[in-house]
C-alpha cells in the first residue's frame, strides 16, 4: 500500500479509502492511485481486511444429511441467495444428530471465521435441545426451535391439510397416509395435519404405514396397499415415496386415478413428468434459502439475535394423479 501510495502521490490513507470503495476520493486521484495498483500489480490482502473489520462475508451451513430432496434444495437455495449478497457459504456436515455435535460444528465454523450459521435441521437432536453460546448470529431451517432461535420453514401443516381436503372434496371417504420417518420434523408435522383434517371432517383415520423418504419404502407402503380394495385415496408424505407408491398400484393392476388417487408433497422437477403426473404440494425452497440468508444477515448488521419462526405458504399443485373414487 506503501508503495501505491508514493507512486499515485497520495496517502496511505488514501489509498484505503480507493480500495474500499469510499466515496470521498476525487475522481482524479481515483484513477491515480487505481493506475498505480495496475502497474505495480497491487491487489487489497482480502483476508487481512477482514481481520481488521470483524466481517469476513462467509455464512456457515450445519446439516446432518444430504440425503434428502429437501436439504439439497434448501441448501442450494441458501448458497445462491448468500452469492446474490456477496458471501460464501462454508459447508460442516454433522454426522449424528445430537446437541454436541451441533455445538461442536458452531465451535469449528467460528474458528473458521464465519459471520453467521445457518442450521438445516430437519430431524430431532437424540439428546437435550441445543444451547449455543450467546450472540451466536443464528437462523435454523426445518425446526420447532422457534422459541429459542430465528427459525424458518415449510407450512408443513397447510399444505398437508391442502392434500387431504383435496381428496375429500373430491369424494373419497377417507385418505391413507405413507408417512416419512418419526423423527423429522417436517414428516411429524405432514402427519398430524393428515390426521386432523380428517377428524375435523368426521372421516375415519386409518393407521399410517410408516415410509423413510425413498422411493423404496413408498413401494413397499403402495404393495400393502394395493392389496386393500377400501384403498382409493393415499397422500404420501413426499413425492419419491408417491413414486415408489404409483409402480406398486400399477404392478397390482390399480390404476391411477381411475382406482387410486395419489398426492405427494414437496413439487420436485420430476412430478410432472410421473406416470401419471404427480398431484403434489408446491414448495418455495427458494424462498426458504432467501429467509434465512436475510435473516441471518439482519443479525449480523444490527448486532443482534431474533426468535420466532417464520413460514413459508405452500399451494397444492393438482395433476393427474387425482380424481373422484371410482363409483360403485
Amino acid at each position: 500500500m506503501a508503495d501505491v501510495a508514493r507512486l499515485a502521490g497520495v496517502s496511505s490513507q488514501t489509498v484505503s479509502r480507493v480500495s474500499n470503495g469510499h466515496p470521498m476520493v476525487s475522481e482524479d486521484t481515483r484513477e491515480r492511485v487505481l493506475a498505480a495498483m495496475k502497474e505495480l500489480n497491487y491487489r487489497p490482502n482480502s483476508a487481512a481486511r477482514a481481520l481488521k473489520s470483524g466481517k469476513f462475508r462467509t455464512l456457515g451451513v450445519i446439516l446432518f444429511t444430504l440425503a434428502t430432496t429437501g436439504n439439497v434444495r434448501t441448501l442450494e437455495a441458501i448458497s445462491s441467495s448468500a452469492a446474490d449478497e456477496g458471501y460464501a457459504i462454508t459447508l460442516l456436515p454433522v454426522a449424528t444428530p445430537t446437541s454436541t455435535g451441533v455445538r461442536g460444528a458452531v465451535t469449528m465454523l467460528g474458528e473458521q471465521m464465519v459471520d453467521g450459521i445457518i442450521v438445516i435441521m430437519e430431524v430431532r437432536l437424540l439428546d437435550a435441545a441445543i444451547s449455543l453460546p450467546p450472540h451466536t448470529h443464528l437462523v435454523v431451517a426445518d425446526s420447532d426451535a422457534g422459541d429459542r432461535y430465528s427459525v424458518v420453514d415449510t407450512d408443513q401443516s397447510g399444505g398437508a391439510e391442502a392434500a387431504v381436503q383435496h381428496l375429500l372434496d373430491l369424494g373419497h371417504r377417507t385418505v391413507v397416509h405413507v408417512a416419512g420417518p418419526p423423527e423429522s420434523f417436517a414428516a411429524q408435522r405432514r402427519a398430524h395435519a393428515w390426521r386432523h383434517t380428517l377428524r375435523r371432517a368426521g372421516r375415519p383415520v386409518p393407521p399410517p404405514v410408516d415410509g423413510d423418504w425413498s422411493a423404496a419404502s413408498g413401494y413397499t407402503a403402495g404393495l400393502a396397499l394395493a392389496a386393500d380394495p377400501a384403498c382409493t385415496a393415499i397422500f404420501a408424505a413426499n413425492d419419491q415415496m408417491a413414486l415408489g407408491v404409483l409402480r406398486a398400484l400399477h404392478e397390482k393392476g390399480r390404476r391411477v386415478p381411475e382406482d387410486v388417487s395419489v398426492v405427494g408433497f414437496d413439487d420436485i422437477a420430476d412430478s410432472a413428468s410421473f406416470l401419471p403426473p404427480l398431484t403434489t404440494v408446491h414448495q418455495d425452497f427458494a424462498e426458504i434459502g432467501r429467509l434465512c440468508v436475510d435473516g441471518v444477515l439482519r443479525q449480523i448488521r444490527e448486532e443482534t439475535t431474533e426468535r420466532g419462526t417464520t413460514l413459508v405458504p405452500t399451494r397444492l399443485v393438482v395433476r393427474g394423479s387425482t380424481a373422484p373414487p371410482p363409483s360403485s
